[in-house]
């Protein structure tokens, strides 16, 4: 996997993968445009639950409609300002999902699959939570 970022403008870069997609970050300054590096690696550890936690639900035939996942994080306050806790927190929509489904699919996720958890947990305390919201007909 291969990737590029370029300065744009001021605090703007422009990240392209080799994929050919393009994003814009910058470092959230006065003028912030963009998310900062940190930020799109918050976003990414979502995303790549998210995948994981949506494929296994529906693999289990539950009747998902909906998964959103709030992240919050704490950094450091000096220099290097890492993260030191992530905490995902899942909310499954949908009619009838089941208890055991969501947290086997979370558990799968965090354990086995998404990637760029598994990378940071080697210096970041990981925590998941789940619920589950029922739509109406």
């Amino acid at each position: 996997m291969k990737a590029t970022v370029s300065w744009v403008e001021k605090e703007t870069f422009l990240g392209e993968s080799e994929s050919g997609h393009q994003i814009i970050m910058d470092a959230n300054g006065s003028d912030s445009k963009a998310p900062s590096p940190m930020e799109m690696v918050l976003m990414s550890v979502g995303g790549c639950s998210s995948v994981d936690v949506v494929s296994i639900l529906k693999k289990a035939k539950q009747n998902v409609s909906g998964v959103k996942v709030e992240l919050t994080s704490v950094r450091r306050d000096e220099a290097p300002r890492y993260f030191t806790s992530i905490n995902l927190h899942f909310i499954a929509t949908g009619k009838g999902i089941k208890e055991k489904h969501l947290d086997r699919a979370v558990s799968l996720s965090a354990e086995k699959y998404c990637s760029v958890a598994l990378m940071l947990e080697k210096g970041v305390e990981i925590t998941h939570t789940h619920e589950i919201v029922e739509v109406e007909d």
